[in-house]
């Protein structure tokens, strides 16, 4: 299981507490807190790219983190094109990275 740098302390939201749950993304395992977003769960977790854009194949990753960008697309859980800022992390999902719209 991969090791989290999660935040667990906020100096203006206080701590943040919740069952841990895991989820897949690209075949490794990682932690989340209950009730984070994807997005979040795999910023913690060091991961910056999310996919690769339909034109030039550069990396996206999370960008506007209010979903209005699109930029954080992954396949979750065999449905294309969501939107891992605004998409609660859930036990046992299965995340995959996008290149071109397509699972990669």
């Amino acid at each position: 299981m991969s090791t989290s740098k999660q935040l667990t302390e906020h100096p203006v939201l206080g701590p943040r507490t919740g069952k841990h749950i895991t989820f897949v993304f690209d075949g490794k395992t990682y932690q989340a807190l209950e009730g984070e977003t994807v997005a979040f769960a795999l910023w913690g977790a060091g991961v910056r790219v999310l996919g690769h854009d339909e034109r030039q194949g550069q990396p996206r990753g999370l960008s506007c983190g209010i979903g209005h960008c699109y930029n954080c697309r992954v396949t979750i859980d065999g449905v294309p094109d969501v939107r891992s800022c605004i998409t609660p992390v859930l036990d046992g999902m299965q995340v995959q990275s996008q290149k071109g719209g397509q699972p990669a």
